[in-house]
């Protein structure tokens, strides 16, 4: 929406989370500082400024519940980038975690602080089919095709959004906020999906609307793995009107629509593009 004073492309606007400066994917959820001392520059270069967590640990470690974790926050980050109708932009490697120690400055090193371990595919397999699958239904999803031709404008005013906190209609928007949700119909109109974030330290119950149907379960990144996400084919339903959220979750349902129907949450609460 930033860019609703200007007609531009779909592909202005772009989603990522890490780029080639600054932390990779993994170092941004294992160091809670910059660790640049193999550039000879005594630490001073590169970013203070990296909005990381080292999720208890920094640097490598052995403690498995640590490990978990920094494992689920790349699983949600990865989500947040590729759920989201912008154009996204990965990383490279950040798919099987690859790490530069904590250097969030390391252009000017020729050696295995930049260099791609390959060995990370296997180590990380687990990451590599999340990021696979959502690439793959990504590009299954019902949104606008190549020759629609549109601007970003009128692709946003396709799809629709209806905010939610833990209650229905109800989003936290404050600043200590660790809590979102939302209902999203495809820009085609016959998917929806509901994305919920639990970023607290504790399990929370958070409310569903109803939906014709009901909804499946496509993605729980507080899963173990191949139950972290599915095919759309294999999706368990969920016949709750509420989910139970793990604690530093993301949790994405999916529902098919008629498109001719109305958005089946309502037209209550905050709906706005998305």
């Amino acid at each position: 929406e930033v860019y609703g004073h200007k007609q531009r492309e779909m592909e202005a606007s772009v989603n990522f989370v890490t780029c080639h400066d600054g932390f990779t994917l993994n170092d941004l959820v294992s160091y809670d500082r910059k660790h640049n001392e193999a550039n000879g520059e005594e630490n001073r270069d590169g970013s203070d400024d990296n909005r990381s967590w080292n999720c208890g640990v920094e640097g490598p470690t052995d403690d498995r519940a640590v490990e978990q974790l920094r494992n689920r926050q790349v699983k949600n980050l990865l989500a947040t980038a590729l759920l989201a109708l912008g154009t996204p932009m990965l990383l490279m490697g950040d798919e099987m975690r690859r790490t530069q120690r904590g250097n969030n400055n390391a252009y000017g090193l020729d050696d295995d602080t930049t260099w791609l371990d390959w060995n990370l595919l296997d180590r990380h397999d687990d990451v590599r089919r999340f990021v696979r699958l959502l690439v793959r239904h990504r590009l299954q999803r019902d949104t606008a095709r190549p020759e629609w031709a549109m601007t970003l404008n009128q692709l946003l005013r396709l799809g629709t959004v209806t905010w939610h906190g833990v209650r229905l209609d109800q989003p936290d928007w404050g600043p200590s906020s660790h809590t979102l949700a939302a209902t999203v119909r495809s820009t085609g109109g016959r998917q929806l999906f509901h994305v919920v974030l639990n970023a607290w330290s504790e399990r929370l119950t958070f409310e569903l609307p109803s939906v014709a149907g009901g909804w499946r379960r496509w993605i729980d990144t507080s899963c173990e793995p191949p139950g972290d996400i599915c095919e759309w084919d294999a999706a368990p339903p969920h016949a709750t009107p509420s989910y139970d959220v793990a604690p530093r979750s993301l949790v994405t349902l999916i529902a098919t629509v008629d498109p001719m129907s109305a958005t089946p949450c309502g037209d209550r609460g905050d709906s706005r593009s998305s």
